[in-house]
């Protein structure tokens, strides 16, 4: 049996819990890196969010704690970036080794495109994933097309289960 297993982002849960959670992950990033796609789902909206300070508290404090984080972009498509985003046009893995010889807080890598290329090249060394309670029919599959080597193994380090059934998982890998 073959489970396809889909990511869309606007079927989850954007309860008050869960942006806690993100907001303490962010306020642990030193760097965020996106690719194009994440990056135009971000960016102005955050940002936005972050000056106007008009939704609920707890997505006021995630746009605050987003925003002070140093951003990059990987994209050949962009034009540019704004605020406080670098954008790469650079090779993925040259430029990956070199953030992570930065000293300082985490990298902390979004999407699924980029993190699926990352992992290929083996540069990811955590992970984090929030799997919510439902079934997307249809989206983006979830490491599609990353040729690993042999299995990546991980080791569970941590895991949340949050009031509307969505689990946070935290794995080191092996």
């Amino acid at each position: 049996m073959n489970y396809n297993r889909v990511c869309d982002h606007t079927l989850g849960i954007p309860d008050e819990e869960l942006h806690d959670y993100f907001t303490a992950l962010m306020q642990k990033a030193g760097l965020l890196v996106y690719g194009r796609k994440t990056y135009e789902l971000m960016i102005p909206f955050w940002p936005d969010v972050a000056r106007e300070q008009n939704m609920e508290r707890s997505e006021n404090d995630f746009a605050r704690a987003f925003d002070a984080v140093e951003k990059v972009v990987f994209s050949r498509t962009l034009e540019g970036v704004d605020g406080n985003a670098k954008l790469i046009r650079g090779n993925l893995k040259q430029e990956m080794l070199k953030l992570k010889q930065r000293k300082g807080k985490d990298i902390y890598v979004g999407g699924v495109d980029l993190p699926s290329q990352l992992i290929e090249l083996g540069l990811i060394d955590e992970f984090y994933f929030v799997v919510h309670p439902i079934i997307a029919g249809e989206g983006t599959r979830l490491l599609k097309g990353v040729g690993l080597p042999g299995k990546l193994k991980l080791k569970l380090v941590g895991s949340k289960t949050f009031k509307s059934g969505c689990v946070a998982l935290h794995y080191l890998k092996q």
